[in-house]
C-alpha cells in the first residue's frame, strides 16, 4: 500500500447465507450429496476504493445498502468472504453504542479499559481522563456502572473516548444522531480539529449538508455495491434528486389524501405582468426536477422598487419573485432555499411555513407570488432553490415535488458596515449592562 494511504480496499465482498427455514440450515449442515439449501446475499460485493491519510469520507446510501457492514469490516468486527482490506494507522470507531463498553463497569474503568485495548497503558490514559471527562459532561455518572446510562450518555462517552485517544482513523457510524443539539456542535467542533490534526475520518451519514460541508470525497452504497464515488458535493446532490425523484413515485397516488386550507381571497393587481422567461427556462434546465404539474415560468430579485437585482446590502430588504403555472389541477406549496457557496441551505420561507396554506389553481391559470424578506448575511454569493410541492400528510415529511429548480438565481451581498459579521445570519439581540460596585 502506497505510504499516503489510510485504507485500501480491493475486491471486497461479504456474503451471507440465507435460508427460508432453520430446518433448511440443519439439512445443509448434514447432508452428504452437498445439495444446497441457502441462497447467498451479498452484503457487499467487489468493492474497491483508496482512502488517502487525512481526508474526510461520506459514506451515503439507504437503509441495508452496506455502510455498517463496510466499517465493521475495517475496523476489524467482521472479517471479508474475498478480497483484501489494509488499514494503516490506529482506528478508533463508534459504530454502535456502548460497544466495547463493559456495562457492569463505572464510565471511568471503561475509559481506561478502551484506552488500553487501544494501545495505551494506564498512566498515558491518566493524563487524558480529565479531557475525556470535561467532554463527555455526564456529571456524577462517570462513576456509575454504564448499564445505567441513557443512549445520549453513551453517545457522550463513547465519542469522548474516541475522540482523545489520538487515533489515525475516526470511524463514526451515526451513532451522533441520539445527542441533543449542543453535544452534536460539540462533536462537530472537535471533528474539525481532528481535521486539522490530519486525522483521517469517516462516517456514515443521512445529512447531506454534513457531506457537503465536511467531506470532499463521498462513497454512494446501493444494494452492496459502489454505485458512485468522488467529489462528495456533487455525488451528495444525485442522492438528494434521486431521493426526490423516488419519494415523487411512491406518493403519487397518494397526491389527493391530504385536504389543507388554501388561499381563498387573492389580492388582485392589475399592475404586474406575467413572465415566461425563456433564458431562465434554458439556465435551469440542468438543475431542475419534478412532474412538471406547475412549473416556475420565471423568478425575480427585486428591490422595494420592484426593479431587478443581482447585488444587495446587508441586511436589505427584497422581493422574491416567482412566476407559476399550472398544467393540472392541483394545490401547491411554493418555497425557497437561500444557499451559501458551499450549497447549504441558509434560510428560506414558503406558504405553509408563513401561513399553512396551499396555493389552488386549475389547469392553464397563472399565479405570481412575492415574498418580501431581508438578507441578513455574511458578505459572499448566494444562490436560491425553488420549491414547487404538495404534502401527503399533514407533517410535511413526504411530498410530491412538482417543480424543484437548484441554482434558479444568484445574488451577491454586501459587507455589514460599519462592523462586520463573522457568522453566516446576524439576528439583532438586546443587551444590558450592570455596573457592579463592591
Amino acid at each position: 500500500m502506497a505510504e499516503d494511504l489510510a485504507i485500501e480496499v480491493a475486491h471486497l465482498s461479504k456474503v451471507y447465507k440465507i435460508y427460508n427455514s432453520p430446518v433448511d440450515r440443519l439439512k445443509e449442515a448434514i447432508n452428504l450429496s452437498g445439495k444446497r439449501y441457502s441462497k447467498d446475499f451479498y452484503a457487499l460485493n467487489n468493492l474497491s476504493f483508496q482512502i488517502k491519510k487525512g481526508e474526510t469520507v461520506g459514506i451515503i446510501g439507504k437503509n441495508g445498502a452496506g455502510k455498517s457492514t463496510l466499517l465493521k469490516i475495517i475496523t476489524g468486527v467482521l472479517t471479508p468472504t474475498t478480497g483484501m482490506i489494509t488499514v494503516s494507522g490506529r482506528i478508533a470507531s463508534l459504530l454502535e453504542l456502548g460497544a466495547g463498553f463493559n456495562p457492569e463497569m463505572t464510565g471511568i474503568e471503561n475509559i481506561y479499559m478502551n484506552g488500553m485495548i487501544t494501545g495505551y497503558n494506564k498512566e498515558e490514559m491518566g493524563t487524558k481522563l480529565n479531557d475525556i471527562i470535561a467532554f463527555a459532561d455526564i456529571g456524577d455518572f462517570i462513576n456509575q456502572p454504564v448499564k445505567l446510562y441513557s443512549s445520549g450518555m453513551f453517545a457522550r462517552l463513547a465519542f469522548a473516548v474516541n475522540a482523545f485517544i489520538e487515533p489515525d482513523i475516526l470511524i463514526v457510524d451515526e451513532a451522533l444522531s441520539v445527542g441533543d443539539a449542543a453535544f452534536q456542535a460539540k462533536c462537530i467542533t472537535r471533528m474539525r480539529y481532528m481535521m486539522k490534526l490530519g486525522v483521517t475520518i469517516l462516517f456514515v451519514t443521512h445529512d447531506m449538508s454534513v457531506v457537503k460541508n465536511f467531506c470532499k470525497k463521498c462513497l454512494y452504497l446501493q444494494n452492496g455495491s459502489i454505485k458512485l464515488q468522488g467529489n462528495a458535493e456533487e455525488i451528495a446532490d444525485i442522492y438528494l434528486r434521486e431521493i426526490r425523484d423516488e419519494m415523487n413515485g411512491l406518493n403519487q397516488n397518494s397526491e389527493k389524501n391530504v385536504s389543507l386550507e388554501s388561499f381563498k381571497d387573492i389580492e388582485k393587481n392589475d399592475k404586474l405582468d406575467f413572465k415566461i422567461d425563456d433564458a431562465f427556462k434554458k439556465r435551469v434546465e440542468l438543475f431542475r426536477q419534478g412532474n412538471g404539474k406547475v412549473k416556475t415560468t420565471a423568478f425575480e430579485i427585486l428591490n422595494m422598487d420592484e426593479k431587478p437585482i443581482f447585488e444587495a446590502d446587508f441586511n436589505q430588504q427584497i422581493i422574491l419573485r416567482f412566476y407559476l403555472k399550472f398544467y393540472e389541477e392541483t394545490e401547491v406549496g411554493v418555497a425557497y432555499h437561500i444557499r451559501d457557496d458551499k450549497n447549504l441551505e441558509i434560510i428560506g420561507s414558503g406558504l405553509r411555513l408563513e401561513s399553512n396554506k396551499l396555493l389552488s389553481g386549475k389547469i392553464n391559470e397563472k399565479y405570481i407570488v412575492d415574498f418580501i424578506t431581508r438578507v441578513p448575511l455574511t458578505e459572499g454569493n448566494y444562490n436560491f432553490t425553488i420549491v414547487l410541492s404538495k404534502p401527503v400528510d399533514k407533517t410535511g415529511d413526504a411530498a410530491i415535488f412538482y417543480d424543484f429548480i437548484e441554482n434558479a438565481q444568484t445574488i451577491k451581498i454586501n459587507r455589514r458596515k460599519p462592523v462586520r459579521i463573522w457568522d453566516k445570519v446576524y439576528l439583532p439581540v438586546e443587551y444590558k449592562i450592570y455596573p457592579v460596585n463592591e
